[in-house]
């Protein structure tokens, strides 16, 4: 996990690769095409790109017009604003009728540190995980960003795809099979099991370390989709160590935590912590924020110390 590489500009990257293979894509963005880097699409396919300035509400309003003449849209916004101001549509045009819209959720969790709690998204998973019909993809990696581009771009139906703004460890290679839906196990554990979603998959990697160094043996499972959530993949896990906890940058209530913590509650009972969002956080480097607010190694591997002493 030494490589770093922006979640944005592996986004970029592959939305204009897509663009080369696939002329029923068309991009629409509010104004921040340049931070999206969904700007990269616009400079290769002008005829198909669409910025309709800071309007998000209308933006998202007018995907469902292109979804409706067979085009598959892509709707690029901050994640904050994706799921707060064009909300309205997301329910009641493109998740009522199941458009087939993608929505692309940039700079999502606190990866927007220096503009602080305005920007910052925290709630968008609980937002759009409560709309029937959604499926939500959140990547941790540029290479799992390539492959989830490619396959929610093959997806029929709506998608909210959530993209971090920061750079961040490379942990897969181009053999890796990304199929939505599907739950991976990237180590395996007999102690305690570590859930996470998008870019903070590495620290629980890292966390799972710094359990081993004491003896203990973390699970660690990448579930990118968490809507539909793996359910099976959770359960097998749950059953085999005995204690799980959720690792998001995203609010503990209605998140992946929460998810996993439904599907625990039908099939099988388990002790549970939660690594996530709990407040509203401040500006600052980014590496910082993480570090005051719970999510850094350590902090995790106290999480998980804690759901073993539940058993």
């Amino acid at each position: 996990m030494e490589k770093k590489i922006a979640i944005r500009d592996a986004y970029g990257e592959a939305l204009r690769d897509l663009g080369k293979k696939n002329d029923s894509i068309v991009v629409l963005e509010a104004d921040v095409g340049g931070s999206s880097k969904s700007i990269l699409f616009g400079k290769e396919f002008p005829e198909r790109y669409f910025n309709v300035g800071i309007s998000e509400f209308n933006m998202v309003s007018m995907s469902t017009g292109f979804a409706s003449q067979g085009m598959i849209p892509f709707v690029n916004t901050f994640a904050v604003f994706m799921t707060t101001r064009g909300i309205d549509p997301i329910q009641t045009l493109i998740a009522y009728d199941e458009m087939n819209v993608k929505l692309a959720g940039t700079y999502a969790g606190l990866s927007d540190s220096y503009d602080g709690a305005s920007h910052q998204a925290i709630t968008d998973i609980a937002f759009i995980r409560s709309i029937p019909n959604m499926t939500i993809v959140s990547v941790c990696d540029a290479v799992e960003t390539r492959k989830a581009v490619e396959a929610v771009a093959a997806y029929e139906g709506p998608v909210y795809l959530r993209l971090s703004r920061a750079p961040a460890p490379v942990i897969f290679d181009d053999s890796y099979d990304f199929q939505i839906g599907k739950g991976v196990t990237l180590r395996e554990g007999r102690d305690v099991t570590l859930v996470a979603t998008g870019t903070i998959l590495h620290k629980a990697l890292e966390a799972a370390e710094l359990l081993a160094q004491e003896g203990i043996e973390a699970e660690v499972l990448n579930i990118h989709t968490v809507k539909p959530i793996d359910e099976n993949i959770l359960v097998q896990a749950a059953k085999k160590t005995g204690a799980v906890v959720t690792v998001e940058e995203h609010s503990i209530h209605g998140g992946l935590g929460s998810a996993v913590a439904e599907v625990l509650a039908r099939r099988c009972p388990t002790p549970m912590q939660f690594v996530g969002a709990e407040e509203f956080a401040e500006s600052g480097d980014y590496e910082a924020l993480l570090e005051k607010y719970g999510y850094s190694p350590k902090a995790i591997a106290d999480k998980a110390k804690k759901a073993m002493e539940m058993k």
